[in-house]
């Protein structure tokens, strides 16, 4: 089954929404929107100017050495480094430049950095990027492994969000829940009022996209 798939337009920049209305289930929840961010991620155009849009909520005193890209946002989050980078943010690396990274996830769904890696992390001002924060658990753990590896998160963003604060952070967002699609819900699966209903799945949804039945 293909799914339908609608444009909600940002109201004040290009940055474009892509949904498609139905039941979907998550690793975490049950929801009744798929948010579609496969262009903002992958198309140059698109990551560029959802990284410009990004990049406006942070003043020039925000201290950001490495972006950590959760999702598959890593061409958003270059986008991101190269705006930073132009508008004269402050960086404590010694190259003067900013890091790129993402985590590899364990089997337990952990976050963790290789040795050749993990240097990116250590004592560096971090920048978390996800392409939405729904429940929040996987900016959570960022969050915490950022910590545990000896870095200091300065911020998270995203493109869509349904919380406005997580891990002790306001989340900046382009679209978000409240504003942009109020009608969003995300239930726990047990919980799930669509469930009840009888309504059948039409598909789960992950960071690399959706497998419609």
């Amino acid at each position: 089954m293909a799914i339908q798939l609608f444009e909600l337009p940002n109201r004040t920049n290009n940055v474009r929404l892509r949904l498609a209305k139905g039941h979907f289930a998550t690793s975490h929840s049950h929801i009744n929107y798929y948010v579609d961010l496969t262009m903002t991620k992958h198309r140059l155009n698109e990551a560029r100017e959802a990284a410009a849009v990004l990049c406006n909520s942070y003043s020039s005193s925000t201290i950001v050495d490495t972006i950590l890209c959760l999702d598959g946002t890593e061409v958003v989050g270059a986008c991101m480094a190269s705006e930073l980078t132009r508008a004269g943010f402050t960086n404590m690396n010694a190259h003067r430049t900013i890091y790129v990274v993402t985590p590899e996830h364990t089997s337990g769904s952990q976050l963790i950095f290789r040795d050749n890696t993990a240097p990116m992390i250590v004592g560096k001002h971090v920048l978390i990027l996800a392409a939405s924060v729904t429940t929040g658990y996987t900016v959570q753990a960022a969050v915490e492994a950022v910590r545990y590896y000896g870095g200091m998160p300065v911020g998270i963003s995203c493109i869509f969000s349904c919380v406005q604060e997580c891990a002790g952070f306001p989340v900046v967002s382009i679209f978000n829940k409240q504003r942009d699609l109020p009608d969003y819900e995300s239930h726990p699966s047990v919980d799930c009022p669509m469930c009840k209903n009888g309504e059948k799945l039409d598909g789960l949804v992950n960071s690399f996209g959706v497998s419609t039945f």
